[in-house]
């Protein structure tokens, strides 16, 4: 039995080509240079922030090039699949603007190259399987758990490379008659590709971020049909970046050690491989000082789900992932921090080669650049949003006063530096609650006002008295605080720090100690927006309640 024969016993009913298939998917009629990249997703789980990572990259490498970027759910290991995982990691993708211009969108397919699910592909995959046999380059493989089970611990035992290959390879020594009569008797088999490598030699290779490597080649007979008729995620990756005309892939540096295998793929049916970029893991800090991989199980921060419930602003994690992705963009938002990020020009030579390092603080510290400059309208608009899904609290408080809530996000926004109160979304509430009448008198009820213990409780209710009786914000800022400096300076207050500090011995404390007993009365702490603007959203009533309460509380 020759190898055509052997191809034609195991799969009778493909009657299909690689000509065939070549005719259904032409190459694509793209400009010059242009890239055409993809994020493959697998749904077994949420949308890790590394894969976040991978398909930013993609994204912006297929648009800056005038190509394409698709989107493919890579669904062939169903005993891991989580129901309703791949729609959730599309919408995630939605959620920070990266949306494919073709692919597998959750519920639909767009685009002339699909299916875009791996699982819809099957008699592809057969077709090129056929096609191996024929060359070959694949054979069945009738070795059980236990037999392979055997092998290992075997080549454990001599202290050889574990795998099926060269001498360890049994089945790939069966004639193509001995392996038809297995077929024919019922032995369960899966098809395993025919290696032509020797993992003591090296092949050149080139890497878009790391350059031109030698890694050792191939010798592995991988598996690239399973018992179920579906291929393993190695022949699934070259059947279908193949077809589907991708020249570019970004994935995690882990899969580096899988590149000979593809490129081996890739030769044997006389394909060009696409471009390979693997790109650096992503690590974080842990409680021992050490650099280790985000991991799924021990960081919250892992999950992109994470800072969608924490309110980050897309445009901050955007921003931010373009700072591990690039050396030179933060020195680009610097120089353009309003400037839509699509303008900036990425490069893969700009990429690091070591891990990068997560950092939430430098994520934050982003997040509030980017909601400093939001209008208010879009801030309303989002923070509405987020508080619907996620914030009961901040929900209750926009609906209950939804103009009031636009006031206080507006204080001081648009202006050329604007204040920077909030990091993210979750913030808000806590921030701001202390505008609500009732929330007020609750946290009046419980705390320990922070009044500088220097100054007598005489002196505060005196000046909170006062000030409360001359209370005006119908003038300006400028006009207002000077009235708040007479008001101290009646009462041995000095008009500035500075004052004060060159004799102290001639003031009781300085115009800050004023603005902080008013800013007390008002929210209970120390800390609130802008004194003037919260007093003129509260009302001079509201104020002047407030402060009664907290002079029978002294």
């Amino acid at each position: 039995m020759n190898n055509e024969e052997l191809a034609e016993l195991i799969f009778p009913d493909v009657k299909e080509t690689l000509e065939d298939l070549d005719r259904r998917y032409p190459p694509r009629n793209l400009p010059e240079g242009a890239k055409v990249t993809r994020f493959a997703p697998s749904p077994t789980g949420f949308l890790h922030t590394g894969g976040l990572f991978t398909s930013l990259v993609a994204r912006t490498v297929g648009k800056q090039t005038g190509g394409v970027f698709y989107l493919r759910l890579e669904d062939t290991d169903q005993k891991r699949e989580i129901a309703g995982a791949g729609k959730e990691l599309i919408e995630q993708l939605q959620n920070f603007g990266i949306v494919p211009d073709e692919g597998y969108f959750g519920d639909t397919e767009k685009g002339d190259y699909g299916p875009y699910v791996q699982s819809k592909r099957a008699d592809i995959y057969k077709i090129v399987i056929k096609e191996f046999i024929k060359r070959g380059r694949a054979y069945p493989c009738f070795c059980t758990p236990e037999d392979l089970n055997l092998l290992r611990t075997t080549q454990e035992a001599n202290k050889v490379i574990p795998g099926y290959y060269g001498l360890y390879a049994k089945c790939r020594n069966y004639s193509n008659d001995e392996a038809a009569e297995l077929i024919k008797a019922g032995k369960p088999y899966v098809i395993r590709f025919k290696s032509m490598g020797d993992h003591t030699k090296y092949i050149r290779v080139h890497d878009l971020i790391r350059g031109d490597l030698n890694l050792s080649q191939n010798d592995q007979d991988i598996v690239i049909m399973k018992s179920d008729g579906l291929p393993t995620y190695h022949f699934a990756h070259l059947v279908d970046d193949h077809y589907m005309g991708t020249t570019t892939i970004t994935r995690g540096e882990e899969w580096l050690s899988s590149l000979p295998i593809h490129l081996e793929l890739f030769e044997a049916i006389g394909w060009k491989a696409p471009e390979y970029a693997h790109l650096p893991v992503i690590m974080k800090i842990d409680e021992n000082g050490s650099r280790r991989k985000l991991s799924k199980r021990k960081d919250a921060e892992a999950a992109v789900s994470y800072f969608i419930e924490k309110g980050y602003p897309v445009e901050g994690i955007i921003k931010y992932l373009l700072t591990i992705a690039n050396s030179n963009f933060e020195e680009w938002l610097r120089e353009h921090p309003l400037d839509d990020v699509k303008n900036f020009t990425f490069s893969f030579s700009k990429m690091s080669l070591d891990g990068a390092l997560f950092d939430l603080p430098k994520l934050r510290n982003i997040s509030k650049e980017v909601l400093a400059y939001k209008n208010v309208d879009t801030i309303y608009n989002e923070a509405s949003l987020y508080a619907s899904k996620y914030d009961e609290n901040l929900k209750k408080f926009i609906l209950k006063q939804p103009e009031m809530f636009k006031n206080i996000m507006n204080i001081e926004r648009n202006q050329e530096h604007p204040r920077k109160d909030y990091d993210v979304y979750s913030d808000v509430f806590e921030k701001i609650k202390f505008f609500d009448k009732e929330i007020y008198d609750e946290m009046l009820a419980k705390a320990e006002l922070p009044f500088n213990p220097y100054i007598s409780k005489d002196l505060i209710k005196t000046v909170l008295k006062e000030f409360s009786s001359t209370l005006n914000v119908e003038v300006d800022e400028s006009t207002w605080f000077a009235s708040l400096k007479e008001l101290g300076a009646k009462h041995g207050f000095a008009s500035s720090v500075k004052e004060y500090k060159k004799d102290k011995d001639s003031y009781v404390g300085h115009i800050g100690d004023v603005a902080e007993m008013i800013r007390i009365c008002l929210t209970t702490s120390k800390n609130s927006p802008n004194l003037y603007s919260t007093l003129k959203i509260l009302t001079p009533s509201e104020v002047r309640r407030r402060i009664d309460s907290v002079i029978q509380k002294i």
